[in-house]
């Protein structure tokens, strides 16, 4: 399909961690298809390899691949598992930037930036603080530009100060919470 070429083309960028021998699934199309799946509803490596089971002939049909069955579970969770994050969020963050586009006769973009805890993150038994995440929202393009998390022992503003840095946008208008009035920064 053409219309995923370039986001392809990007998801070949992030180093494979398997060996030579180990290749039989092509990376690109496995996160590809893992996306898919996750947008789909599947939550667990056993719901990605029934979403390549059950959409095999179509997957191959639209993006001319050959595959004979849909890797095993296993093998899902091995390549996931193994990916480098910071080489992902590197790559999704180019492909948000690349379908983020300025509509015609926009002058200054506003982007948001919220905060939020990421449920089920809170782990008692090792005395861990739940996971908050701040994201940078597009408006205008309805586009998640990029997410960093915030430290455990930090709050939401070091981390916008970190992606407004990050993201270049100087020029743009930057709305955040209340947490972010302060007159030291």
């Amino acid at each position: 399909m053409n219309s995923f070429e370039p986001l392809l083309s990007l998801l070949a960028t992030i180093p494979d961690p398997r060996r030579a021998e180990g290749k039989l699934y092509q990376l690109p199309y496995v996160l590809l298809f893992s996306i898919f799946a996750m947008v789909s509803g599947a939550n667990s490596y056993r719901s990605l390899r029934t979403y390549f089971r059950v959409h095999r002939q179509r997957l191959n049909e639209a993006f001319g691949i050959d595959w004979k069955n849909a890797p095993a579970h296993t093998a899902i969770r091995y390549i996931l598992y193994r990916l480098s994050a910071a080489e992902v969020e590197r790559v999704l963050r180019e492909h948000a930037a690349n379908l983020n586009g300025a509509p015609a006769g926009a002058n200054a973009r506003v982007v948001a930036f919220d905060g939020k805890t990421l449920k089920g993150s809170f782990d008692s038994f090792n005395d861990r603080k739940a996971t908050q995440l701040l994201s940078a929202f597009a408006v205008d393009t309805g586009l998640v530009l990029a997410h960093i998390e915030i430290d455990e022992k930090s709050n939401e503003i070091p981390a916008m100060q970190k992606l407004l840095q990050e993201l270049g946008l100087a020029g743009h208008i930057a709305t955040a919470d209340a947490i972010h009035c302060q007159k030291n920064f």
